[in-house]
C-alpha cells in the first residue's frame, strides 16, 4: 500500500500559495486494510477514510466510467488494481493531477507542472466532457487563479462549449450550481467565473438572468461602459475590493437584473427596473434555493440602490422612511452590507472607479444617530400605542436634519 498527497495541496505548494487542506490517495490498498489501521470510513459513494491521527481524507484510488447523462451518471471502480496514473486521469485539470510521494517525489503523468508554469487551465483527458460539473469548476478555478495570470486553454474551452451544446449542463442540480457559485464569489476575481461561463455559452442555461444583461445599453453619461453586462462585472469587481463577504458580492452582481427586461423601445433608459430586479432575484433565489441572507440582502440592494445614490438630495424625513423600510434599525449589519454593495454599483463604471462616494458614510451616520434615539420613560408615560412611534419618528427626523447641517 502506498499513500500519495494529491490535488490542491500539491498544486498550491508548487504555486507558493497557502495550502488550505490536504487530500491523499491510497494505491494498492483495500477497505479492510485501512479499517484495520484504524482509519474511519466516511465516504458514501466511494471509499473515503479519515486518518486516525490527522483526520485528513484518504481515498482509495478509483476509476470512473460514464454510464448515463448528468453529473451523477457514473459508475466507480476501486481497489488495489487501480494505478496512481489511472486515478489521476479521472481528475479535471492537469494542475490538479499531480501527486507527491512520501519522500517528496512528484509524479506528474499529465504535465501539470508545465501548465502551472504556463499559467494554463487545461483538461487532463477527453473524459473531461463526461461531467458537467467540470464546467463550473473550471470557471471557479479561473476566478481563483486569474490574479496569478491563469487562463483557460482554448481546447478546454472548446470542450466546455461542446458540453453546453450537448445540453449536459442542463443536468446540473441547483445545489451544485450554487455551491460552485458561492465558492467563486469568495475569490477576489469572482467576475472571471461568470466571464468564463459566458465564454463557453454556459451562462445562458445556468444564469439566464445575468446573461440577458449583455448587449443592453445604459445612458453613456452615467455609464461610460454602456453595456449593462459589462457594468455588472465591473460592479462585482468593485464589491470584491470593498468586502470579502460573498453576500455583498452577490447582491452587487444581481442588483440590476431588471434592466434586461426593459423594452428596447425605452433604451437606454430603465425606469422602474428596481422592482423588476426584485422579482427576478426572488425567482432566481427560489430556483437555486439560495440561503435567506443572500436573498434578503440582494432584494434590499436591488430595490433601494437608487435611493442610496441620491441620499444627499433627499429630505431628512425621506431618509428616515428609507431606513425604516430597509429595516436598518433592527438589522444594522445587513444595512452596512447593503451600503457596500451600493458603493460598488457607483464605482463599477469605466473611469469612475475612484470617485468619492460620501453617501455610504452619510447614511451610516444617519442610521446610527437615529438609532440612538429611543423612547424615554417619560415618553412612554406621556404617549400610548402608535403615538409613541410617531413621536420617535419626529425626534429621529430631527437628528438626521441636524446631521446634514453639520
Amino acid at each position: 500500500m502506498q499513500v500519495y498527497l494529491v490535488g490542491g495541496a500539491v498544486r498550491d505548494a508548487l504555486l507558493g500559495v497557502p495550502v488550505k487542506e490536504r487530500d491523499w490517495v491510497v494505491v494498492g490498498g483495500t477497505r479492510e486494510e485501512l479499517l484495520r489501521l484504524k482509519y474511519r470510513e466516511v465516504g458514501r459513494d466511494f471509499p473515503v477514510f479519515l486518518h486516525p491521527e490527522t483526520h485528513e481524507e484518504h481515498a482509495l484510488a478509483r476509476l470512473e466510467r460514464k454510464v448515463s447523462p448528468g453529473y451523477r451518471g457514473f459508475t466507480v471502480e476501486f481497489g488495489p488494481q487501480v494505478t496512481l496514473e489511472e486515478d489521476l486521469a479521472r481528475r479535471d485539470l492537469t494542475i490538479n493531477a499531480i501527486a507527491q510521494s512520501a519522500d517528496g517525489t512528484l509524479l506528474d503523468p499529465y504535465d501539470g507542472r508545465r501548465d502551472l508554469k504556463a499559467r494554463v487551465l487545461r483538461h487532463v483527458s477527453p473524459a473531461f466532457i463526461e461531467d458537467p460539473v467540470r464546467v463550473l469548476r473550471v470557471a471557479r478555478f479561473a476566478a481563483r487563479f486569474a490574479p496569478l495570470g491563469f487562463t483557460v486553454a482554448p481546447e478546454t474551452l472548446a470542450l466546455m462549449r461542446a458540453m453546453v451544446l450537448r445540453r449536459e449542463v442542463d443536468e446540473l442540480v441547483p445545489e451544485r450550481v450554487w455551491q460552485e457559485t458561492e465558492k467563486a464569489l469568495r475569490e477576489l476575481k469572482a467576475s472571471e467565473f461568470f466571464r468564463v461561463l459566458r465564454g463557453c455559452g454556459a451562462l445562458l442555461p445556468i444564469y439566464p438572468e445575468i446573461d440577458a444583461l449583455f448587449g443592453v445599453p445604459q445612458p453613456a453619461q452615467w455609464h461610460p461602459e454602456i453595456d449593462t453586462g459589462l457594468h455588472t462585472l465591473l460592479v462585482l469587481d468593485q464589491a470584491a475590493l470593498l468586502s470579502a463577504e460573498p453576500q455583498v458580492r452577490f447582491a452587487a452582481l444581481v442588483h440590476d437584473l431588471g434592466k434586461a427586461t426593459t423594452p428596447p423601445a425605452e433604451w437606454p433608459s430603465h425606469r422602474g427596473h428596481e422592482e423588476r430586479s426584485v422579482s427576478l432575484i426572488a425567482a432566481l433565489a427560489q430556483r437555486l434555493r439560495l440561503p435567506a441572507d443572500y436573498r434578503e440582502l440582494a432584494i434590499i440592494v436591488a430595490r433601494y440602490h437608487g435611493i442610496v445614490h441620491r441620499a444627499s438630495e433627499l429630505r431628512p424625513n425621506t431618509i428616515l422612511e428609507f431606513l425604516e423600510r430597509a429595516d436598518a434599525f433592527r438589522r444594522p449589519e445587513r444595512f452596512t452590507q447593503a451600503l457596500l454593495a451600493c458603493e460598488a454599483d457607483a464605482r463599477g463604471r469605466t473611469g469612475l472607479e475612484d470617485n468619492p462616494y460620501p453617501q455610504r458614510a452619510y447614511l451610516q451616520a444617519a442610521r446610527d444617530a437615529a438609532a440612538a434615539i429611543k423612547p424615554s420613560p417619560e415618553d412612554i408615560a406621556a404617549h400610548s400605542g402608535a403615538t409613541i412611534a410617531e413621536h420617535l419618528h419626529r425626534r429621529r427626523a430631527i437628528v438626521i436634519a441636524e446631521l446634514r447641517e453639520r
